[in-house]
């Protein structure tokens, strides 16, 4: 009898914890949200993530904070948000370098991003712009192919640092084009580019956002860009893709991210918010006047994204012995 009333007991329990964790799920948010971002404040990261923060916000009716935690080319960030409670409180923005590049890269890493992190949307993604200095000898991508083969490992690019989109979309063109060059990185992307528009190095890939106001302004020259198309915002300006070179396509990319371990139920409620969020006119229109396409969608097609860019950036870090320092 004792024995009975140990597991109605015990049973009781078991039921009273579903209860309130199916509560809890049903209730959500009930409280302020934690937003981690991997990447220091008043960088492009930090600015979008404000932004759709914001957006969520409003739809969710509570709070979303921002949390800067940078270093370590976004690991430190990333690695947070890994480590925080899967319940729903904390989220982060998971970037292109932590979720695609940083394992194979840094070989040490404390995560595995597929395996220890859940997608919730794919937010926004976005092709480089390979830029000289409007002094530069080379008008034409062929300009620089003949140039770097003539003389190899004398031409430099110029990039943000080690790992990120700036280098791997250079380390990709050398790659396909038979070329070997120089990589001068940088402790940002804008201090890169600077370097560029000074002449003190020959090339530099750089993102949309950046570049497109200093093209207007005549302080660098676009010779080719790394989406399939051209840009609305550069029409007189190639894709790699119709200049030979199929497989030098990059998209910097940004999406959200929770621990593992999140329940379903509130990954498909930040989904829903996400997506109500990118309706929005105003960021709809800032995101596309960066030169960005809009993400959204399910939390599968991220993970998918995410698998499959880790797989492409995987090899061409090891094929082009890329190292962290």
């Amino acid at each position: 009898m004792r024995i009975i009333q140990q597991l109605l007991v015990r049973l009781i329990s078991l039921v009273a914890i579903f209860s309130a964790e199916a509560f809890a799920q049903s209730n959500y948010p009930n409280k302020p949200i934690n937003f981690i971002v991997p990447y220091g404040a008043g960088g492009s990261a930090d600015s979008r993530s404000r932004q759709i923060a914001q957006k969520m916000s409003v739809i969710l009716k509570q709070p979303i904070m921002i949390d800067n935690k940078p270093g370590a080319g976004g690991n430190i960030g990333t690695e947070a948000i890994v480590r925080a409670a899967p319940d729903g409180y904390t989220i982060g923005m998971g970037n292109f370098a932590p979720m695609a590049v940083n394992k194979t890269l840094f070989g040490n890493l404390r995560y595995d991003p597929e395996t220890d992190l859940t997608p919730i949307i794919l937010i926004e993604k976005g092709p480089l712009v390979l830029v000289v200095n409007p002094n530069s000898p080379f008008k034409t991508v062929q300009d620089i192919v003949l140039a770097a083969k003539a003389k190899p490992g004398v031409l430099t690019f110029s990039s943000g640092g080690i790992g990120g989109s700036h280098q791997l979309s250079a380390e990709l063109f050398e790659l396909n084009a038979g070329i070997q060059m120089i990589h001068v990185p940088y402790k940002s992307g804008s201090a890169a580019l600077t370097d560029l528009m000074a002449g003190n190095v020959n090339l530099m890939f750089d993102q949309m956002y950046s570049a497109v106001p200093s093209i207007k302004t005549d302080k660098i020259r676009p010779l080719a860009i790394t989406s399939k198309k051209r840009s609305p915002l550069l029409p007189n300006v190639p894709s790699f893709a119709e200049l030979g070179y199929p497989k030098v396509e990059v998209l910097n990319w940004q999406g959200l991210i929770a621990p593992k371990g999140t329940p379903k139920a509130i990954i498909d409620k930040l989904n829903a918010a996400a997506n109500e969020a990118l309706k929005d006119p105003q960021l709809r229109e800032l995101m596309l006047s960066q030169g960005n396409e809009i993400g959204g969608g399910s939390p599968a097609e991220f993970a998918a994204l995410v698998k499959a860019e880790a797989s492409k950036w995987s090899a061409l870090v090891k094929t082009a012995n890329i190292k962290p320092e």
